[in-house]
């Protein structure tokens, strides 16, 4: 019986068994949605993305990007990943190149470039982020976190809704203590919560600017409610939410400013995520989120 080819790469880290890791289901023509949905299933990780021909020759592929329980239109580490793996396949990692990939969001321009460190990928947001109203006083976002009044926001960063093709309730807090903290009340946060497109509850990003490595900017972690919830290593359609978030909240220069984001650390998948914010005299104009990924398996499906 011929298998699909199958690979999992470990994505927003230069080692294996850190970061996030990615199931990429290769020739994937001739699977339905229901079909994606249970490999991705079975597969069980934070993200599955599933490959076939472009529907534009000029293209490198076409993307689709599931969680164990519903698709997404986007998202960071399966693309970066999957971005890394067909270079690999391609025999051509150690050349610079740009790949087009076809999401549901869109088609995202991905830069592919290797160093000492291993395979690097970056992508172009997709969107620009954006800030949504968020009818949640900022007490009840972190008493759902199980923090208090006093321990949230820094310097002029507050709570707020923010999307670039997926929201996210972004939560600045006073430290890395507080951080370590946290802890998601799913219930409470399922009824606070406002909904995403997909019916979906926006998932909570924690945020301090007080970091375990010195060339980091900024230390994260993400949960996801729902059935079940869990916390993610390394979420890459968050960073690129949050990119307005530090628009908005920090003076930028005018040109390019590149943050480096930690995050996973207290799931012992240690990450980073490397964020580009590019601004036009006080206006954000583009920005681009990249890391590395490394190859941990691959096998073949039979199903």
């Amino acid at each position: 019986m011929k298998g699909r080819k199958y690979l999992v790469y470990d994505v927003f880290t230069t080692e294996g068994l850190a970061g996030n890791p990615l199931a990429i289901v290769l020739d994937a023509e001739g699977l339905d949605t229901a079909a994606m949905q249970r490999i991705a299933r079975e597969f069980n990780l934070s993200e599955t993305s599933f490959v076939s021909p472009p529907q534009h020759p000029a293209h490198k592929a076409r993307v689709r990007i599931f969680t164990p329980v519903y698709e997404m239109p986007f998202a960071g580490h399966p693309t970066v990943g999957t971005a890394i793996a067909l270079a690999e396949l391609a025999g051509t990692e150690g050349m610079d190149q740009i790949l087009m990939l076809e999401e549901n969001i869109g088609l995202l321009r991905c830069a592919i470039s290797s160093n000492s460190t291993g395979t690097f990928a970056e992508f172009d947001l997709p969107e620009l982020p954006r800030q949504l109203e968020l009818n949640v006083e900022p007490e009840v976002v972190g008493a759902a976190l199980g923090l208090g009044p006093h321990e949230l926001g820094f310097e002029n960063h507050r709570v707020g809704l923010w999307t670039a093709g997926v929201p996210y309730i972004t939560i600045p807090v006073a430290g890395l203590d507080v951080i370590g903290r946290a802890k998601l009340d799913n219930q409470a946060w399922m009824e606070l919560s406002p909904q995403r497109g997909d019916g979906k509850r926006a998932s909570a990003y924690v945020y301090t600017r007080d970091t375990v490595h010195h060339d980091s900017a900024f230390h994260a972690r993400m949960f996801v409610p729902g059935t079940p919830s869990y916390e993610d290593p390394a979420t890459g359609s968050a960073a690129a939410a949050f990119s307005g978030a530090i628009a908005r909240f920090d003076e930028l220069a005018e040109g390019p400013t590149q943050f480096w984001i930690e995050q996973g650390m207290e799931m012992g998948r240690p990450s980073r995520i490397r964020l580009e914010i590019d601004v036009e005299g006080t206006k954000m104009i583009a920005a681009r989120i990249g890391g590395n990924a490394v190859k941990v398996a691959e096998g073949l499906l039979f199903a």
